[in-house]
C-alpha cells in the first residue's frame, strides 16, 4: 500500500512538472501522459482533480502560483548525502555523470540573488557509488558544502545549462527553493514572479 501511494505521488509530481514547464495548454492529455511517463487514464483523472481545484483548464495552467503551491504541499523529499569539497563546480566540469543543480548554486546561475553557499545536485540512483568515489578522491564525507540528492529521474525533465552547468528546470528550482526555506524563499518568490508572468504572456 505504501509503495502504491509513493508511486501515485511520483506520477502526480511528474504531471505537475510537465504542466508548469509547458503551461500554455498546447499539450494534449496524451502528450502530457507521454512526457510524464504515466498512463493516460491517470493523467485524465489527475487533471480533472486539478481542474476542480481551479488550477488548470484541460492542460492549460490557469493559476501558475496556485499549482506551484500545490506541488509544495505534495512534494516528496529526495534522499540526501552530504560532502565537503574545495571546488564542486570544478568537479562538475570534469565529470560525465548526469546531474542537475538546484537551490543555492542553481539560483545563482539563473537569477544571481543568493550566495552559492552550498552545491545541491540531483543525481541518478545508479550513479551514487561513482559520485561517492569521485567526490572522496579529494573531498570528505559529512556535513559540508555539497549535497547529492536522489529522487525520481523525471526531476531531470527540461533541465538546461545556464553558464555551462546543468540545472533543473525553473519550476523544479522554484519548488526546491521554497522547500529549502529561509532566504531561499525570497529567491523563490522573485523567480516565481518572473516565470508566472512569462506563462501569462503565452496564454
Amino acid at each position: 500500500m505504501v509503495n502504491k501511494m509513493k508511486k501515485r505521488g511520483t506520477l502526480r509530481e511528474r504531471i505537475i512538472r510537465v504542466l508548469l514547464n509547458e503551461p500554455a495548454g498546447t499539450l494534449t492529455k496524451y502528450s502530457v501522459a507521454k512526457k510524464a511517463k504515466c498512463s493516460y487514464p491517470w493523467v485524465h483523472e489527475f487533471l480533472g482533480k486539478l481542474e476542480a481545484m481551479g488550477l488548470v483548464d484541460q492542460t492549460k495552467v490557469t493559476d501558475y502560483r496556485g499549482l506551484v503551491n500545490y506541488w509544495q504541499e505534495v512534494k516528496t523529499k529526495p534522499t540526501k548525502k552530504e560532502y565537503m569539497h574545495k571546488d564542486p563546480l570544478g568537479l562538475l566540469k570534469r565529470t560525465r555523470l548526469q546531474y542537475a543543480l538546484t537551490t543555492y548554486q542553481a539560483e545563482n546561475l539563473v537569477q544571481h540573488y543568493l550566495f552559492p553557499s552550498r552545491t545541491d545536485l540531483y543525481i541518478k540512483k545508479k550513479d551514487a557509488d561513482q559520485w561517492h568515489e569521485l567526490i572522496t578522491m579529494d573531498g570528505l564525507v559529512g556535513k559540508g558544502n555539497v549535497r547529492l540528492l536522489q529522487a525520481d529521474d523525471h526531476v531531470f525533465y527540461r533541465s538546461f545549462e545556464p553558464r555551462g552547468f546543468k540545472t533543473v528546470s525553473l519550476p523544479q528550482l522554484i519548488v526546491d527553493l521554497f522547500e529549502e526555506g529561509s532566504v531561499c524563499v525570497e529567491a523563490a518568490e522573485k523567480l516565481l514572479e518572473k516565470v508566472a508572468e512569462d506563462a501569462l504572456r503565452t496564454k
